[in-house]
Order: C-alpha cells, then structure tokens, then sequence
C-alpha cells in the first residue's frame, strides 16, 4: 500500500488537516500540510477551517487543538504519545503548589496537561515565554511551570523573580556539557544553537538559543555553514530542507543511546497515521468544565502573543 497516496485521499474525504511538530519522524512532516513548533501549531489549530484536525505530535499538543476547536474532530495517531515534561507535573501536586503561591500569576509551559493548563492565568511557548512574562505587572509575582530550565532563562532575560516548579524535559535535559565541548573542539567552525529548555551549564556554550521554530530561522539566515544542534533530533530534517548546503550536527547526549529524540513523539509513525485516519480513532476528547477552564488561559496567550 502507498501510505502517502492512502493518507491523501483520505484528507480530502474527511476534509482533514494533518499539523505535525518538528520533532516527528521526516515521513510524517512530508506528508503534514502544516509543520512547526507548540506555539505556531497552536495558531493553525485556532484558524483552521478543516472538519478533522489530526495531530501528529504529543498528547498535550492534541488537547490544546480540541481546547480550541471543541466542535472539531481531533485525531491522535497514538494515544500512549505523551511527554516527559508534562508527566512529571501532575495536576493534584501542582495544585498544591499552587495553594502554597496563592498571590502569584501563574504562567504555565504549554507543555502540560490541560487539566494543569485550567489552573493557570496564562500559557507561554519557548517562542513567546519572554514576550509574555515581561508584558505582566511588575508588581505581580510569578509561578513558572513546569521547566525550571526555562523558567530560569526567562528569568535571566526578563529579570523577573519566579517561583519554579521542579520539571523538566528528559531530551533536553540529558544533553552533555562535556560532550559538546568535545564535540566543538572537533567542528571548530560550527556555531552551536540551543533550545532554552537545556541546562545552564549547556547553554553557557551556545552561540544562540531559541525556539525549535527560531532555531530552523537562525540556521537559515546565518551566514555559518555549520551548525551543532543541540534540541530534539527531529528539527534537522527541516533544517536540511531549508538550508540544503550547510551541515547539522546533532548534540550528544549523556550516553550511548538515541536519547536526543524524544521516544514519545517517535510512537507517532506514518501507518499509524493511516489508520486513525482510516478508522477515525483514537480520538481526543475533553469534558467541557475541563476545556472551557484550559480554554481561558490559551486564548490568553494567543492574544499577548
């Protein structure tokens, strides 16, 4: 079977869209009408006029489209997708947080549950986190979550106090300080980009930090030729499409393993696409109190954004 001709045929018989992340397999973005980062998925999700949304990304990516199209139907092509980060910030302990914090403003990570996204006042990207937290009162105080990797950046580049939920991103987090700067001493010429969700220590060597999205424009637009890139794997598919001349290297992780791609997002594969299409399932549901909670935040964000 053709997967590519069968997913086709069946975007055009259920009037679908298919969105995927930079960190899905480069199958899966080849055949994706949209590709981009939370932030840039999440603006598609609000503006699209399709009838079926399929999301080819994580499980939080997919509530946050049905969070915005409560009508629509939303496909996810596995279920079982989740993400490290938004795991280790469940929504009972981080009411309690929360509860112990009652004077803050919370700003929370998209990359989180929806159930978490309802008890917060606003949600940021690593594209817009600074952009937000700097239009907040400054006489407000802050509660970030749930990447304290992040939220300390953003505490560097706005000079904002926060209170920081202890998370983080197993990708980003495993990246070695030690094995870069090796790495570097081998590609002497090749600046080194960073996603702000890595480790000080590991963003202390980059040349630039930024978004996945502002990543792949910062490859394009520098003059370098070659680029050590220090975020999820999956990126460099689209920087090789964008920039066919120039080299990526991809970071090193801590060990052995392929751990700079994000197994989560990877249990998304073109046949598993097919079939959700195919069989209209699994689907992604939400209860209504739940949504219209989750929902106030999000709009929140797309708004200052």
């Amino acid at each position: 079977m053709d997967l590519e001709h069968e997913i086709t045929r069946l975007k055009k018989d259920l009037n679908a869209v298919i969105l995927a992340h930079y960190y899905q397999e480069s199958e899966i973005q080849d055949v994706a009408d949209f590709v981009g980062d939370s932030l840039a998925l999440a603006q598609q999700a609000e503006k699209t006029t399709a009838d079926v949304i399929v999301f080819c990304g994580v499980h939080f990516m997919a509530e946050t489209a049905k969070i915005l199209n409560p009508n629509k139907l939303v496909l996810l092509p596995d279920l079982d997708a989740g993400c490290s980060l938004s795991d280790r910030c469940p929504p009972g302990p981080f009411k309690a947080f929360k509860d112990k914090h009652p004077d803050h403003f919370v700003v929370t990570y998209v990359n989180s549950s929806a159930a978490v996204k309802a008890l917060s006042d606003v949600i940021v990207t690593s594209s817009n986190a600074v952009k937000i937290v700097s239009k907040i009162d400054k006489d407000k105080k802050i509660l970030f979550a749930p990447d304290q990797h992040l939220g300390r950046y953003v505490m560097k580049q706005t000079g904002r106090d926060m209170v920081l939920w202890p998370g983080a991103c197993m990708v980003h987090e495993i990246f070695s300080e030690k094995l870069l700067v090796q790495l570097k001493v081998h590609h002497p010429e090749a600046e080194i980009i960073a996603h702000p969700e890595c480790e000080a220590p590991v963003l202390a060597h980059a040349d630039y930090i930024g978004s996945t999205k502002q990543l792949l424009e910062y490859t394009q637009s520098s003059p370098k030729q070659s680029f050590i890139v220090v975020t999820e794997a999956g990126i460099i598919h689209q920087m090789q499409l964008k920039s066919p001349g120039k080299t990526f290297i991809p970071a090193p992780p801590d060990n052995g393993c392929a751990c700079n791609e994000c197994p989560h997002m990877r249990l998304n594969t073109l046949e598993k696409l097919y079939r959700c299409m195919k069989d209209k399932t699994p689907k992604l549901d939400l209860p209504p109190p739940l949504r219209e909670a989750a929902y106030a935040p999000l709009k929140r964000m797309l708004e200052w954004s």
